[in-house]
């Protein structure tokens, strides 16, 4: 597959950063997005509405289907997919791009922060896929891509935050265990991760500005994204992708392009420091 003309992909919160960007690139084949997330009206701090990325995507060339959606809400998220469905005649992909984040230690990580986390982080991601599934078996080239990272049980990954840690690794086993399950049906389920921190919101109210000055842009992401979503699914399944890694295989070696800060050394991402 050579791009994604026509192909009809749900993206979770993405009215900016990583999955506006991915919603973008989609866009520029022609695709039908989806744009979902809770932001319908200008956020005092925040850039992007789901309206503003639907007229971007349209003016990239997609179909756009804006959507205010709290992912916590079960009804609501199978009420967005058979919207999406009937609108555009089914489901050809799920991006699970919507996350929470709090990188607090155990004691002081309230019960409300952890359900959040874990509600928008893993929750959604299992019933996002439980909800788009039916309508994935009927496509051609059926993927789902989850934003989390690779499963690893070193205890150095957990200690720090762990709370958000959970919830994060608790996307990835919907990975390892959805592949499997829907391996006959050919429906390829993957996870994607930078390598780097990338330059979203979240990390510039959650770190200092030096890392953000050390980030990529968004725009890695949805380059790689895009090589995966436009892989043969039933030879790309079960895999924990790294952006760059991605990206080399693709044959695109020079990445400086996509750093905020060209020259400047690279900040690692939190989970493969």
């Amino acid at each position: 597959m050579a791009d994604l003309q026509g192909k009809t992909i749900f993206i979770t919160g993405s009215s900016r950063g990583i999955g506006r960007e991915i919603a973008l690139r989609c866009a520029r084949d022609g695709a039908n997005l989806v744009i979902t997330g809770k932001t319908a009206e200008p956020h005092p701090k925040l850039p992007g509405t789901i309206h503003s990325v639907a007229k971007e995507v349209e003016q990239a060339g997609g179909r756009a289907l804006a959507i205010q959606l709290d992912v916590r809400d079960a009804d609501a998220l199978h009420a967005a997919v058979e919207q999406t469905a009937q609108q555009f005649g089914g489901i050809d992909v799920l991006v699970n791009n919507a996350s929470a984040i709090s990188l607090t230690p155990t004691l002081e990580t309230s019960a409300k922060r952890f359900d959040l986390m874990w509600g928008v982080n893993a929750r959604a991601t299992f019933l996002a896929a439980q909800a788009c599934i039916p309508h994935l078996k009927k496509s051609a080239n059926p993927h789902i891509l989850t934003l989390s990272p690779p499963l690893n049980l070193d205890a150095k990954w957990f200690a720090p935050h762990l709370a958000y840690s959970l919830s994060k690794y608790g996307m990835s086993l919907c990975t390892l265990g959805l592949a499997r399950e829907f391996e006959a049906d050919g429906i390829a389920v993957n996870c994607l991760w930078p390598r780097t921190t990338i330059a979203t919101a979240a990390i510039e109210f959650n770190f200092p500005p030096a890392v953000l000055k050390a980030s990529r842009h968004p725009s890695i992401m949805a380059d790689a994204a895009h090589h995966i979503l436009t892989r043969a699914s039933r030879e790309c399944s079960g895999n924990f992708f790294i952006d760059e890694e991605v990206l080399h295989e693709a044959g695109v070696q020079d990445l400086e392009r996509y750093a905020v800060t060209p020259g400047t050394p690279l900040f690692n991402d939190l989970f493969l420091g």
